[in-house]
């Protein structure tokens, strides 16, 4: 059996596991995850469907633009999911939102061209 990851909500309403993988990693600086989060840029992990199950509560649907979804929390408002319609086969889970985001490192910056001015990264 292949080793899970696991995560859910700021409350636990909603969890959620897939199978660890080598999968690709990214911050986003478009300016809609940054609205949609009140952060700066937020870091996604993106996993196969086939790998990823909620394994307890329903997320909330926020049709974000005319070719992608987000999905969030109904009850604390924390945000665990975006998929696009370019990419189907794949959902986009917010990083932070696993039990142990620290054990993996984005490895991409994507969309840097509307990166906040003041951010500044460890490169």
């Amino acid at each position: 059996m292949n080793k899970q990851l696991s995560g859910g909500c700021f409350c636990g309403s909603i969890r959620y596991t897939f199978e660890h993988g080598d999968y690709l990693t990214a911050n986003c600086h478009c300016t809609m995850c940054r609205r949609t989060s009140a952060a700066p840029f937020v870091s996604w992990i993106v996993v196969p469907n086939n790998h990823f199950r909620y394994t307890a509560g329903k997320p909330k649907l926020l049709k974000s633009s005319g070719h992608g979804s987000r999905y969030f929390c109904p009850d604390c408002g924390t945000p665990i999911a975006c998929i696009l319609d370019s990419h189907p086969d794949v959902i986009d889970i917010t990083l932070c939102s696993l039990d142990t985001p620290e054990t993996i490192i984005p490895e991409h910056e994507v969309y840097t061209e509307t990166r906040m001015p003041w951010l500044t990264t460890n490169k």
